[in-house]
């Protein structure tokens, strides 16, 4: 049954410690028999040779492990900005998450997004502060930083004992006993032992608030609470049902670095976060009528599941999906209801990293990775065979920074398309066009590092080394006011005449709302291909503002009109709809609107000045001044195209104190 699985995420900010708590899970749960380490390089999870160069998660790794009778489905996530769409995509199937957090860092810029993004998808999760050992580690800062800036109510389960070089053993305040963790055996033994008076006293401290706040938020143990008719099973019942309805967060701490917590950890994830099942149901839409229908976690229900993410090895497409109700067995015909196509399923496999266990059949509630899904893209729906419901898909990105690269010859050119096309496959991130001009292929994506990684993947896995460019950043336009214009066109192409009229006005909309086309008129009595044309007409025409030629943002089209005569026809009418666009624009007070990044930099006080100083020569507005963990943290906005080689000069400028985050944030003015 689906109850006895847990399908999880370790998500968090860089460096928090994901990957390194991924690989002591593996271990306790007896996946793996010899941990790895992120800084030596051979974390199990990590296996692309940039994430072992970098020490960082480039790709989020799927594998699964046994606990106590339940089967873990992990997914490791990475923590840079950059990969937030393999963050994103692994939110999209997961059922709960565990949060990572430094104990020294707190909440960081990419926590508090990744944790946005948990709780978007609606997420129950569960808090590990990890790095207790470390200086500066600050177990009950954490905790107002949880709540405080991502609007999490914490519920400590598990408390330190000491902190930084006292850091000395975890008080269970459910059971009240002292937990150790033998360093002998790198932490596999563990013990439960009574608490000595002083550690019954910081228990006492802790305790009686943790009941109180969850009597708070569960009406049922709020009665066994008021009447003092209660025991260990009912807190943690009540404890499962608070973080199911995401009223409470759980919250233990360790180092996993120091193999200390981590089975308390695993202990929750079995005790408090979702089976499969235990959520409500998924909900696909039926786009021939419009309706919705509820995906039951039933295996005995029709096939339906999500491709989250897709991967080619070997020349074949590995397609990884979660199955939301239904049996999936090799052999069998599913439909990939997206792209209207039926499909064979050849093989079926658990994977463990990059390695994969080959199964008979998948259930409801499993994630599990497909060979013979030919034509299946990242957020498709597959389903069983005259299926045409679908799931929710998963957002795309905007990229926000291109590269040129030109082969340096043609079988090399060959080469190369040959690895973007697989590469643009696999992420959804990154685009891909060639310049016209000059042949170059222009690669985009969501900043330097993603790029970067791109490139030493064409170098290292098609041995060939194309010329690249230097970065160019992606912009948009805008309109600035409103403005109204008529589009006519009248003339034969390929011996057919071909005639048509529209009158529109364009208008700005606030920031980030998007384009929007809509008919303002009643164009019932016109035939839907004349319709269809002319929003496909100026859909086409948004591609390409009047300025710089990038695309149209916050655009608002109204078609005002769409005079019908002799000889008009749907390309008439495509044809004149592009023309009143351009002309509308022309006359719109078109802006060119730049990638705005949200910049953080951490430094002491001491080299707090020239940080800012610098900050500021590159075009960035200082919108905070913080105090985390005893530095300085600047928060502001920055223009990407002024921000290329700012980590290397900041280290400059800082004698290498500071750290620093960028994100993007929007695409704006300055």
């Amino acid at each position: 049954m689906s109850q006895a699985v847990r399908n999880i995420g370790v998500i968090a900010h860089i460096d928090a410690g994901k990957t390194t708590l991924s690989e002591r899970m593996l271990f306790y749960t007896r996946k793996i028999h010899r941990m790895g380490e992120v800084h030596d390089g051979t974390a199990t999870m990590d296996y692309l040779p940039e994430e072992q160069e970098r020490g960082i998660t480039i790709t989020s790794a799927c594998t699964t492990c046994e606990w106590d009778g339940t089967t873990i489905n992990i997914i490791d996530t990475p923590g840079h900005v950059d990969f937030t769409i393999e963050v994103e995509r692994s939110l999209r199937v997961l059922d709960g998450a565990i949060g990572v957090f430094c104990a020294v860092g707190g909440v960081e810029p990419q926590s508090e997004t990744v944790w946005r993004q948990s709780e978007h998808f609606g997420v129950p999760k569960i808090a590990f502060i990890n790095k207790m050992d470390r200086i500066g580690a600050n177990f009950s800062a954490v905790l107002d930083a949880l709540e405080s800036r991502l609007g999490a109510v914490p519920l400590p389960l598990i408390v330190p004992i000491g902190a930084a070089e006292t850091f000395s053993g975890l008080i269970d305040l459910i059971t009240c006993e002292r937990l150790d963790f033998d360093p002998a055996d790198q932490g596999k033994t563990w013990t439960r032992s009574p608490l000595s008076d002083e550690e019954a006293a910081i228990a006492a401290q802790w305790r009686d608030p943790m009941l109180e706040r969850l009597a708070e938020h569960d009406d049922l143990f709020l009665e066994q609470y008021l009447g003092g008719d209660y025991g260990e099973s009912d807190i943690h019942a009540a404890i499962r049902r608070a973080t199911l309805l995401r009223k409470l967060t759980p919250v233990l701490c360790g180092s996993a670095l120091k193999n200390t917590g981590v089975q308390p950890l695993l202990d929750a994830v079995k005790r408090y976060l979702p089976a499969p099942e235990d959520l409500p149901p998924a909900e696909a839409h039926n786009p021939l009528d419009g309706t919705t229908t509820q995906i039951i976690c039933d295996p005995a229900a029709p096939l339906c599941g999500l491709v989250f993410k897709v991967m080619m090895d070997g020349g074949r497409k590995l397609a990884l999906v979660r199955l939301y109700a239904g049996t999936l067995r090799e052999g069998d015909t599913c439909r990939n209801v997206t792209r209207a196509a039926d499909e064979r399923i050849s093989r079926l496999y658990r994977l463990h990293a990059d390695h994969r266990e080959q199964l008979e059949e998948a259930r409801a509630g499993d994630i599990v990775a497909v060979i013979g899904l030919r034509s299946a893209h990242t957020g498709d729906t597959v389903g069983a065979p005259g299926s045409v419901c679908l799931l929710e898909s998963i957002d795309a990105y905007q990229p926000v920074i291109s590269l040129a690269l030109e082969p340096r010859n043609a079988d090399e050119g060959k080469t190369l398309d040959e690895a973007l096309a697989r590469f643009t496959l696999e992420d959804p991130t990154l685009t891909v066009k060639t310049d016209e001009g000059s042949g170059h292929r222009i690669i985009s994506g969501m900043g330097e590092l993603h790029l970067d990684v791109i490139l030493e993947r064409i170098r290292r896995e098609y041995g060939i080394a194309p010329r690249v460019g230097n970065p160019q950043v992606i912009r948009r336009e805008t309109p600035t006011r409103t403005a109204s214009a008529d589009g006519e066109f009248d003339r034969e192409l390929g011996k057919e005449r071909h005639a048509g009229s529209v009158s529109l006005t364009v208008s700005p909309l606030p920031r980030g709302e998007g384009n929007r086309i809509r008919l303002a008129f009643d164009a019932s009595s016109l035939p839907v291909p004349f319709r269809e044309a002319v929003e496909q007409g100026v859909e086409n025409a948004l591609q390409s503002g009047p300025i710089t030629g990038y695309p149209m943002q916050d655009t608002a089209v109204d078609i005002t009109a769409m005079p019908r005569r002799d000889g008009s026809t749907a390309a008439g009418y495509h044809m004149a709809a592009g023309m009143a666009l351009r002309s509308a624009l022309e006359a719109a007070g078109v802006v060119t609107l730049e990638p705005l990044m949200f910049v953080e930099i951490a430094a002491p006080e001491a080299n707090l000045g020239p940080a800012i100083s610098l900050f500021g020569t590159r075009g960035g507005r200082v919108e905070n001044i913080l105090d985390r963990a005893g530095l300085k943290v600047v928060q502001g906005l920055a223009p990407l195209s002024k921000l290329f080689g700012f980590s290397t000069d900041l280290r400059s400028a800082t004698q290498g104190r500071a750290g620093l985050v960028m994100r993007f944030e929007r695409f704006d003015t300055i």
